[in-house]
């Protein structure tokens, strides 16, 4: 089945539902796990010669679907890759615990007898979202400083991808003395 829009799953409405044990299943909220599709959290090379460091962070409370942070992370290490030669430290900070649930649907000739059930039932696993709130980094890039114009169209490329409003806050990583 289709994956439904992020539209959908945007806005943080109920209490998170993440309680998957490995150890004791029995005692598991979560019986089936979805995979998330985001594997991979670090990228480039981590120098101690960076004096820039780009962040990016939310205006909003939202809930973040793996796949789009899968895809923000690949547009942004994509530019990377192709404007600065491992010349940069990107990380995607957030991790997806929240497991969202769906109530599957029938569509077509008579789905009306077929779906009625329920009208607030508890849906199966379906994907996995992480929890983002106000002001709270998603994405984190360390370059240097003459590279400014490239990170900060990395980071508007991968915000490009995410569901809510998010702001490039950039800063100068102090050199210790």
């Amino acid at each position: 089945m289709k994956l439904r829009p992020a539209r959908s799953v945007r806005y943080i409405l109920s209490q998170s539902w993440a309680r998957y044990s490995v150890k004791k299943p029995r005692k598991n909220y979560v019986k089936s796990l979805p995979h998330t599709s985001l594997l991979i959290f670090n990228m480039g090379v981590n120098k101690p010669n960076y004096d820039l460091e780009l962040t990016l962070n939310s205006n909003q409370d939202v809930q973040l679907r793996s796949n789009a942070l899968e895809a923000a992370r690949q547009v942004a290490n994509k530019h990377l890759e192709r404007e600065l030669i491992n010349n940069y430290y990107f990380t995607v900070v957030t991790y997806p615990h929240n497991v969202v649930r769906e109530k599957k649907r029938a569509t077509g000739a008579g789905a009306d007898r077929l779906s009625q059930g329920m009208s607030l039932s508890f849906g199966t696993p379906s994907s996995i979202a992480a929890r983002v709130h106000k002001n709270q980094t998603v994405l984190r890039l360390k370059t240097v400083s003459s590279a400014k114009t490239v990170a900060r169209d990395a980071m508007r490329r991968a915000a490009s991808k995410l569901s809510g409003t998010y702001t490039i806050t950039m800063s100068q990583i102090g050199k210790a003395a």
